[in-house]
């Protein structure tokens, strides 16, 4: 028999509680990175800061201007790093000021001449060389002899300076490598997208293992939480639905067919006290999240996350009600008990 559900209700956000910046969890597959604060608010002036490790602008690593021999430039740079020192608090961009002459160390002996130094951004928000084993040869493992060194967890790597001669001479441009996502990481690299009902941020392709400990580079976000408040008088709740639609094309060889998807809106009814001062009608068009629990005392629920019209109607004598019509961002999404 079906369960009978009496005290059914909906909820929308009413505030944010702010959080900063924290560290999101790696998954394991370093692409997927999750958030024990969920849902993320994506009400105006809350939406959340997603915060991938990298560099945003500059940072050139050139040959030394003045040709003095095993020495760098690079030049000033942003990069999003929220846990470095100096970073801002509400954007988590630090600002890293140009640095000339960086000492790059040569291999030592000539039977293993080749070494790879990592120019990298450190914890401190510090322009640092990160020196590699010497080889016998250039390789591209990570850690390996000639290879390019793994760099501390807190740090990015802005680029590598790789030397195949043992003998003190100045650097040319030929041995400087930036090219992003290979020598270089930066903040807009891989793409991603994120889950904000779920908390979560899952990017295109995994990211390169290159820290300490073989991990990938730090993942951020600074996320407001919603304080969700009861609407009263409500009724007839619709989630909002993720609908497949399919379509063919006949060719002289067959048939083609395609898929494609769409997000219906989300629905409500509500009574209204006088159709203008209600905060239903005050707030209309913003983007909230919406809960809707089938028993308001059980542990189950549902979220949306849209934007909303209302549609009201002033009856004769009667209380005006609303049809509260809800854009959803992604489909709804049931949390079980």
């Amino acid at each position: 028999m079906a369960k009978i559900l009496t005290a059914q209700a909906i909820y929308y956000e009413a505030g944010v509680t702010q959080y900063p910046f924290a560290a999101l969890a790696n998954s394991g597959d370093n692409k997927t990175f999750a958030d024990s604060r969920k849902p993320w608010s994506q009400a105006t002036g809350s939406e959340a800061v997603i915060a991938p490790y990298g560099v945003i602008t500059g940072g050139a690593i050139t040959p030394d201007d003045a040709a003095a021999n095993n020495t760098v430039d690079v030049a000033a740079l942003t990069a999003m790093m929220p846990g470095a020192t100096g970073a801002s608090a509400t954007t988590g961009i630090l600002t890293v000021a140009a640095s000339a002459n960086l000492a790059i160390t040569r291999a030592a002996a000539g039977g293993a001449p080749y070494k790879t130094t990592s120019i990298t951004i450190t914890a401190a928000g510090a322009i640092a060389a990160v020196a590699g084993t010497d080889g016998a040869a250039q390789v591209e493992t990570r850690g390996a002899a000639g290879g390019p060194p793994f760099i501390p967890v807190d740090s990015i790597e802005i680029g590598q300076v790789r030397l195949g001669s043992i003998t003190a001479a100045p650097i040319a441009a030929g041995e400087i490598y930036q090219v992003p996502g290979l020598h270089q990481e930066r903040a807009d690299l891989p793409v991603y997208s994120a889950d904000y009902l779920a908390g979560k941020v899952t990017f295109a392709s995994a990211l390169p293992p290159i820290h300490t400990g073989s991990v990938a580079k730090r993942v951020y976000a600074r996320v407001a939480l919603p304080i969700f408040a009861e609407i009263p008088n409500t009724k007839d709740w619709v989630p909002a639905k993720e609908t497949l639609s399919v379509q063919s094309d006949a060719y002289y060889d067959g048939v083609v067919g395609s898929s494609s998807s769409s997000i219906g809106a989300a629905s409500f009814s509500v009574a209204l006290n006088d159709g203008h001062g209600d905060l239903l009608v005050q707030n209309e068009g913003k983007n909230l999240l919406w809960m809707f629990k089938p028993d308001k005392n059980g542990a189950a629920y549902s979220l949306t996350q849209g934007a909303y019209s209302i549609a009201q109607t002033f009856g004769v004598k009667a209380a005006p009600t609303g049809t509260v019509t809800i854009a959803a961002q992604q489909a709804t999404r049931a949390f079980a008990a």
